[in-house]
């Protein structure tokens, strides 16, 4: 079948719609065209580049009718750099495509066809918001380029500005650029894998001003790298350089070693008055002014009262658990980066917070499991995952655990409707949505929903059952993982759920049946030995549990 168009052709053509990336969609004879930087009633000129049988790509040529909601970009790369897709359309146009781009997905996607929501939370000043940036090293010896890269490439675009980056950051690069061209210091190069430089991280603490640059190699050393601290120095609130020893041919950033060269290992910054320690390898929110508003609604939509257990499955560095301990009476949180747990517990006793608890590992392998061992209840659980969404492993199991209110944080509103469908066929009601704009001039935007459990009776029932079952408090002062991790830690022994299980009835700590009966009345059931009761007994002397 022949199509209307032909590549490498110039057309002219009507923009009827603007796509999920950010791109113009129109048609030419009834054939759809995608065409990035075009926008919804515009007439344009473009170049096809590539056809497939329902619809192709243009390249923009000229704009001979623009569209009332075009504005000029603030950065002189915008068009050409991958960073930013929106620069090019109003604030409030972006607002309301957000809205939009979320609602869409609910009913395409979720079958929410009634839901209602309010327009996309924006910011007063939607530029330099960015308290970290990731800056791709390329070049030669004597032309070093430094800038972000091209869309839907690694062909690294060159500038010292970006308009989305706090200010302080174009003099980090301006005197990191000067020091690799002065002393002869060779770029990354991706293709052949040589070179030494790869990327530049900076993050800046929003409240503190408190400043990390980590230098990312592809080896074990950075020369003259008391120069490159001298130079920084120089600038007012630096805190925190290091090295990052990156030697993989991968695209991933950071590697798994980092060296410290001068300052602290870290930076702080606060939300909603808690400190956070952030690490080259922490999970942190880039947006602070938006952070604060995702969180509030987040903890609104919780609606504790102080008597709550709540789950925080994907917690990274403990933000929203330590948000949320604040009026729950306890918070547990899982994530599977242990870095990330180690600083969560950091910061919880840097905060002075005692009611959160933290454990490491996959959501979908950690909460299966202590249900299954446990018998894990709560009152909220709390989901924050990455673009994928929840594993079904996951999501069946919170359906098993029949929280009163489940409020799932997303930054991929396709995988939310995909979940909260599954979430919604039977036990839970979709109540309120909140599209908060994390990412100004970009297709990215975080939702917050509240679901609520259509049976509050039948979770009542089971709460009422869990006190009959004797959980005592002494049995809620410390998880079994965290039991399992004391001991390891401090005697290398490796014990069982089992064997705590038994140790805590020695002491006077009532167990649900199922831990200690074997499966049937023939089997036989192992003992815990004298030197892995004795472990387990300074575990639970060290949790004041005895």
């Amino acid at each position: 079948m022949k199509l209307p168009v032909e590549k490498n052709k110039m057309y002219e053509m009507y923009v009827d719609d603007i796509g999920i990336h950010g791109e113009g969609i129109g048609k030419i004879d009834g054939y759809t065209v995608f065409v990035e930087g075009a926008l919804p009633k515009e007439q344009i000129q473009v170049l096809i580049v590539k056809t497939k049988k329902q619809f192709g790509y243009g390249k923009l040529l000229k704009i001979l009718q623009p569209s009332p909601k075009r504005v000029t970009p603030k950065c002189p790369v915008a068009e050409k750099c991958g960073g930013c897709q929106l620069q090019h359309i109003s604030y409030d146009s972006q607002l309301a495509w957000k809205t939009k781009k979320v609602k869409d997905h609910l009913e395409r996607i979720g079958g929410f066809s009634d839901v209602k929501i309010e327009q996309t939370r924006g910011m007063e000043v939607p530029w330099a918001y960015r308290n970290k940036v990731q800056l791709p090293v390329g070049g030669t010896v004597d032309d070093v380029k430094i800038g972000f890269y091209a869309n839907r490439s690694h062909r690294i675009i060159d500038t010292d500005c970006c308009a989305l980056q706090y200010p302080v950051n174009q003099k980090i690069v301006e005197i990191i650029r000067a020091f690799l061209q002065e002393y002869h210091i060779a770029p990354y190069q991706e293709e052949t894998h040589t070179g030494l430089v790869r990327h530049i991280l900076i993050r800046v603490g929003y409240h503190t001003n408190e400043i990390m640059v980590c230098m990312v190699i592809n080896g074990n050393k950075l020369p003259y790298a008391d120069v490159l601290v001298e130079r920084l120095c120089n600038i007012e609130g630096m805190t925190s350089i290091v090295v990052n020893e990156n030697k993989a041919k991968t695209n991933v950033i950071l590697g798994n070693r980092t060296t410290t060269i001068w300052g602290q290992d870290c930076i702080h910054d606060t939300i909603g008055g808690i400190s956070f320690a952030i690490s080259p390898l922490s999970f942190y929110q880039v947006n602070p002014v938006q952070t604060n508003v995702l969180y509030q609604t987040a903890l609104d939509f919780a609606d504790l009262h102080g008597t709550e257990t709540v789950l925080d499955l994907y917690c990274g560095i403990g933000t929203i658990s330590l948000f949320l301990a604040q009026q729950a009476k306890s918070v547990f949180g899982v994530e599977i980066v242990p870095e990330a747990i180690a600083d969560a517990k950091k910061n919880a006793m840097a905060n002075g917070i005692q009611n959160a608890s933290f454990v490491a590992g996959a959501a979908e392998d950690v909460i299966p499991k202590l249900y299954e061992i446990q018998q894990l209840q709560a009152d909220v659980v709390v989901v924050d995952p990455p673009r994928k969404g929840c594993d079904a492993t996951l999501l069946d199991t919170i359906l098993q655990i029949r929280p009163k209110k489940v409020v799932y944080v997303s930054c991929d509103s396709a995988t939310l409707a995909r979940d909260l469908q599954y979430l919604c066929k039977e036990q839970y009601r979709l109540e309120q949505v909140c599209v908060v704009d994390m990412f100004p001039q970009t297709v990215h935007v975080e939702t917050v929903c509240l679901l609520s459990n259509l049976n509050a009776k039948q979770h009542i029932e089971v709460d009422i059952h869990m006190d009959e079952l004797d959980l005592t408090d002494a049995e809620k002062k410390a998880t079994y993982g965290e039991i399992k991790e004391y001991v390891l830690e401090h005697t290398g022994f490796k014990v069982s759920s089992l064997y705590i299980a038994q140790v805590k009835q020695k002491c006077g700590i009532i167990e649900r049946e199922n831990y200690n009966k074997p499966k049937s009345e023939d089997a036989r059931q192992p003992q815990c030995p004298p030197d892995k009761e004795k472990a387990i007994m300074n575990a639970l002397r060290n949790f004041g549990m005895i």
